[in-house]
C-alpha cells in the first residue's frame, strides 16, 4: 500500500496529478489482473499509442507502475505492471487523545546492511552486478562486501539490524511500522515450500508469517539481466505495524504484542531480527529483497509515529 500525506508535499502533488485524469486511471484498472503492453492496452482503452504512451510516463514518474522493455516481434515492447493495490491518503495531521499532532520518522536500511547474522546452507547473496560471496559458505556473511547485497537468502538462522531513533527529545511514540520484500528459500525455487519467518524487535518476537513459497514462475520485475531464470524472482511485501494494544501484519492482528513490550522510549536505535525460530515448524528459510530485486523499490522500511510531550501540554 503506499501511503500519502502532508510530510512528503512533493510525492503527494506527483500522485494525486497522475491520478488525475479517467485515461490514468482506466490503464490501472486494467492493470489490475495482468501486464500488459501499451499497444495491448491502448487497444482494450480506443486510445491512440502516442496518448496511452503519454500517460504510462506520467504513472511511471508518480511511482504507480513500472514499465520494462521485452523483446517483441519486431523490436522491444515496453510492458507494463503496477506497483501498488492500494492509495491511502491522510489530508489531516493526525490527533492522539492528547490532542498533539502527530510526525512521522522514517529510516530505509539496505537489507546487506546487518550487523550480526546466523546461517546456514542453502545461503548468498547478490546485487545488480552479480553473486557477492560464494554460495553456501555461511562464513562469507562475514565479509565488509556484504553491505553492497540486494538479494540474500539462507536457509536457517536470522540476520539483525540497527535502525538508527534519530527521535526529538520528548517523543511519544503512538506507533512503529516495518516493511519489507520476502518469501521462503528453496533449492531454485519452488511455489508450494512454506516457511515460518519471524521478525523481533529489541528481542521480542512480535510476529511470524507464513511464506507459501520461493516464487519463481516469473521474472521479478526489478531483477537485473544476469539473474537466472530457474531461480527466486520476487517476494511478497509484507507490513507489521505494532501499537499500544497489539501487533498487526497487513492490517490482521497477529500478536499481543505492544509498544511497552520493545522499550523502545528513549533508545538511540532499534534492533530488528528477521528468520526462522529453530523450532519453527516449518523450516523453509528466508529471501529478503532490497531495491533492486523482486518488485518492490525499497529495502527495509521503517516508520515511527509519535508526538510530541510539550504540544501535548500545551494544547491540555
Amino acid at each position: 500500500m503506499l501511503e500519502l500525506s502532508f510530510d512528503d508535499p512533493e510525492r503527494l502533488v506527483t500522485v494525486t496529478h497522475a491520478l488525475s485524469t479517467r485515461s490514468r486511471v482506466d490503464i490501472l484498472r486494467l492493470l489490475n489482473t495482468r501486464n500488459l503492453n501499451i499497444i495491448e492496452i491502448a487497444d482494450k482503452l480506443k486510445l491512440p499509442v502516442s496518448t496511452v504512451a503519454s500517460n504510462i510516463k506520467v504513472l511511471e514518474a508518480a511511482g504507480l507502475i513500472h514499465t520494462e522493455l521485452l523483446p517483441a516481434s519486431r523490436g522491444a515492447m515496453k510492458v507494463c505492471s503496477r506497483n501498488y493495490d492500494d492509495v491511502h491518503i491522510a489530508l489531516n495531521a493526525k490527533k492522539t487523545t492528547g490532542g498533539g499532532a502527530e510526525y512521522v520518522y522514517e529510516m530505509e536500511m539496505p537489507v546487506g546492511h546487518y550487523s550480526d547474522c546466523e546461517v546456514s546452507p542453502t545461503c548468498g547473496m547478490a546485487n545488480s552486478e552479480g553473486l557477492i560471496i560464494k554460495e553456501d559458505e555461511p562464513a562469507s556473511f562475514y565479509h565488509p562486501k556484504h553491505v553492497n547485497a540486494q538479494l540474500i537468502w539462507l536457509r536457517r538462522g536470522f540476520l539483525e539490524y540497527l535502525m538508527p531513533m534519530d527521535l526529538p527529545a520528548g517523543a511519544q511514540i503512538q506507533s512503529l511500522e516495518l516493511s519489507m520484500e520476502m518469501c521462503s528459500e528453496a533449492p531454485n525455487y519452488d511455489q508450494d515450500w512454506p516457511s515460518n519467518i519471524s521478525v523481533w524487535v529489541n528481542g521480542t518476537e512480535i510476529g511470524m508469517w507464513t511464506s507459501p513459497g520461493d516464487f519463481g514462475d516469473r521474472r521479478g520485475r526489478l531483477n537485473p539481466n544476469w539473474w537466472w531464470d530457474g531461480s527466486t524472482q520476487y517476494g511478497f511485501l509484507k507490513s507489521w505495524r505494532v501499537d499500544h494494544e497489539k501487533t498487526t501484519l497487513d492490517m490482521e492482528k497477529v500478536s499481543e504484542t505492544a509498544l511497552k513490550d520493545l522499550q523502545l522510549e528513549g533508545n538511540p536505535k532499534l534492533r530488528l531480527r528477521i528468520g526462522i525460530r529453530p523450532d519453527a515448524v516449518h523450516q523453509g528459510g528466508l529471501n529478503l529483497f532490497g531495491r533492486q530485486f523482486g518488485d518492490y523499490d525499497q529495502h527495509i522500511m521503517m516508520k515511527v509515529r509519535y508526538t510530541l510531550a510539550q504540544e501535548d501540554e500545551v494544547l491540555a
